[in-house]
C-alpha cells in the first residue's frame, strides 16, 4: 500500500478538504474518496521519508484494542459492517489509523471480505488479527470474535510492558552511571592533572595516567568517539534484521541470565494466550500453531512449532509432539495431554496462560532482587577507580619536597 494525500470537495456543502489514505494506485484513491462523498480535485503520493513516518505516528497495540472493542460493540448492537466501521473511524484520533480504516472501508465496500481487507495491512493487523476476524465472519460471530482479538492484544501488550519493566531499571542505572562517568573523565580529571603539573616531583600513578590519557582522548575527539557509537548502532541494527543476527539474539533471550528464565515463560505465555484465542474462535488445530508460531516472534520457538506442526498433521497428539523439546517447558506439554484426554484443550491452554504470566511477575521480581545487588557492586568499583585515580597522587605526594 502507498500512501496519498489528496484534495476533495465535499459535494453536499462545497467545502475543500484534505486528508492522506493508503492506497494501491491513484484510481484506488478516487473510489475511496468517491465513496466518502467527495470528488477528487488532485491527489499526490507522500512523502515515505522515516521522519515524515514518525511526525505521522504510529498505531499502538492500546489503538487497536479500542477499535476491536468499539467494532464489536457497534456489530453486536445490530449495525451494518460498513456502517460500524464508518461510526469507528469518526471517533478514532490516530491519524494513521484513520487512514488504514478509509482504505479498509473502501475494500468493504467495493466487495472484498474484512478479514481480507484488513490482510491488506500486515504491519498494523498482524495475521492473529486477520484469522480470528476470518474466524468470526465464517462463523456469524464477529462481534465475539473482536472481543477476543480485543482481551487477547490487552494480555499480550500487558505481558510485554512487565518484561520491558525488568529491563528497563538496570539500563537506566547503566546510562546514569556511564553519564557520571564521561562527565568525571572530562570534566575533573583534567582539572586533577593540571593541579599534579604545578607540583614540582610529582609522579602520577599508573592508574591516574591511564586514566588521563583516555580522558584526553574523550577531549580531543569526542566528535570521533560520537561516529563510532553511531556506526555500532546502526551496524547492530542492521545485523539484528538479517537471519543470522536474529537466531543469535532470541538463543541468547532463552539461555541469557538471568533473563533466560522471563523470556522463557513469556514464550510459554504467549503460546497459552494465543492458542487459547485461536481454539476459541474455532480456527483449525495446524492453523493454531502455524500462526501461534509466528505471533510468539523468537526463531527457535517457532521451529519447534514447525516441527510439532508436521507431526500433528501426520496425526501424532500435539501434548506428544512438544513433550521433550528444550524450548518447551516441560510442564507445557503435561498440560496440554490432560486437555486432550478430557476434551478442554481451549481451557487447559487458558490455565496454561494464567499460570505463567503470574510466573513471568515471579521471575520479573527475582529478577530484581539479582540485579540490584550486582549493580550497587558496579557502581562500586567505578567509584574506587575513579576516586583511586584522584586520590592516590596525593598519598604519593605526603613525605616529599611538594609538601615541605
Amino acid at each position: 500500500m502507498i500512501e496519498y494525500k489528496y484534495k476533495a470537495r465535499d459535494t453536499a456543502t462545497g467545502k475543500t478538504i484534505t486528508g492522506t489514505v493508503q492506497a494501491g494506485s491513484e484510481k484506488a484513491v478516487a473510489d475511496i474518496v468517491k465513496n466518502q462523498g467527495y470528488s477528487l480535485l488532485d491527489v499526490t503520493e507522500a512523502s515515505n521519508s522515516g521522519l515524515s513516518r514518525y511526525f505521522q505516528g504510529r498505531i499502538k497495540a492500546k489503538d487497536r484494542v479500542i477499535f476491536s472493542r468499539q467494532l464489536s460493540t457497534l456489530i453486536d448492537a445490530g449495525l451494518p459492517l460498513v456502517q460500524s466501521l464508518r461510526s469507528v473511524l469518526d471517533q478514532t484520533k490516530n491519524p494513521k489509523l484513520q487512514s488504514v480504516l478509509t482504505g479498509v472501508i473502501a475494500d468493504v465496500e467495493g466487495g472484498k471480505s474484512f478479514s481480507a481487507s484488513l490482510a491488506g495491512y500486515p504491519d498494523v493487523f498482524d495475521q492473529v488479527f486477520v484469522s480470528l476476524v476470518e474466524a468470526g465472519e465464517a462463523s456469524g460471530t464477529l462481534d465475539t470474535a473482536l472481543e477476543r482479538i480485543a482481551n487477547q492484544q490487552e494480555k499480550d501488550a500487558e505481558l510485554a510492558s512487565k518484561v520491558r519493566g525488568a529491563m528497563i531499571y538496570p539500563i537506566i542505572v547503566l546510562l546514569v552511571m556511564a553519564a557520571v562517568v564521561t562527565f568525571m573523565m572530562i570534566s575533573v580529571l583534567p582539572q586533577v592533572k593540571e593541579l599534579y603539573n604545578g607540583i614540582p616531583g610529582a609522579n602520577l600513578p599508573i592508574l591516574t595516567r591511564l586514566l588521563l590519557a583516555v580522558s584526553d582522548f574523550m577531549v580531543k575527539y569526542w566528535w570521533l568517539i560520537f561516529i563510532f557509537i553511531g556506526v555500532i548502532v546502526f551496524a547492530t541494527t542492521k545485523w539484528a534484521r538479517t537471519l543470522g543476527g536474529k537466531k543469535i539474539i532470541d538463543k541468547a533471550k532463552l539461555t541469557m541470565w538471568p533473563f533466560g528464565a522471563l523470556f522463557s515463560k513469556m514464550y510459554m505465555a504467549r503460546f497459552a494466550r494465543t492458542g487459547t484465542t485461536l481454539v476459541a474462535s474455532g480456527v483449525p488445530l495446524i492453523q493454531v500453531l502455524e500462526i501461534t508460531g509466528r505471533a510468539i516472534n523468537n526463531y527457535y520457538v517457532e521451529e519447534s512449532l514447525s516441527r510439532a506442526t508436521s507431526q500433528v498433521r501426520g496425526g501424532k497428539a500435539l501434548s506428544d509432539a512438544l513433550e521433550g523439546d528444550e524450548n518447551f517447558i516441560d510442564l507445557v506439554p503435561k498440560m496440554l495431554k490432560i486437555g486432550e484426554d478430557s476434551g478442554s484443550l481451549e481451557q487447559m491452554m487458558e490455565k496454561v496462560a494464567d499460570y505463567y504470566e503470574k510466573e513471568v511477575d515471579n521471575q520479573i521480581k527475582t529478577i530484581s532482587t539479582i540485579i540490584e545487588p550486582v549493580l550497587m557492586v558496579v557502581l562500586g568499583v567505578v567509584a574506587i577507580i575513579l576516586v583511586s585515580a584522584i586520590l592516590l597522587p596525593i598519598y604519593g605526594l605526603v613525605g616529599t619536597d611538594a609538601f615541605n
